[in-house]
């Protein structure tokens, strides 16, 4: 069994909140380990993010505000299996995601 420490996303967001983030391969398990979310306008803005099935996704944040120029944390340890997805999103592409975990094949 191979595992594999990865970034698992790193970018901009969109404007569109259920936008695919990272998908787990086939035959694999990823945990999900640290998100950092950071905003880097002067406005406060909105995220959202989730993770699990593609139909049925549990919600982590929901339009939760991050305030102007600042960073949020999130210490995660949570598998997701094969195929299933992080999605997010944000209110402007100032914010960020940067996803960490480990895949294991």
């Amino acid at each position: 069994m191979a595992t594999t420490a990865k970034t698992l996303f790193r970018g901009a967001a969109t404007t569109t909140t259920t936008t695919t983030l990272y998908t787990v391969p086939s035959a694999t398990k990823t945990i999900v380990s640290s998100i950092v979310v950071t905003n880097t306008s002067s406005a406060d803005r909105t995220f959202t993010l989730s993770l699990g099935p593609s139909a049925g996704v549990f919600d982590l944040h929901t339009a939760s505000t991050i305030a102007a120029n600042s960073s949020v944390y999130i210490d995660l340890k949570q598998v997701i299996d094969a195929t299933e997805v992080i999605n997010g999103g944000a209110s402007n592409t100032d914010v960020n995601f940067h996803i960490c975990g480990v895949e294991i094949a």
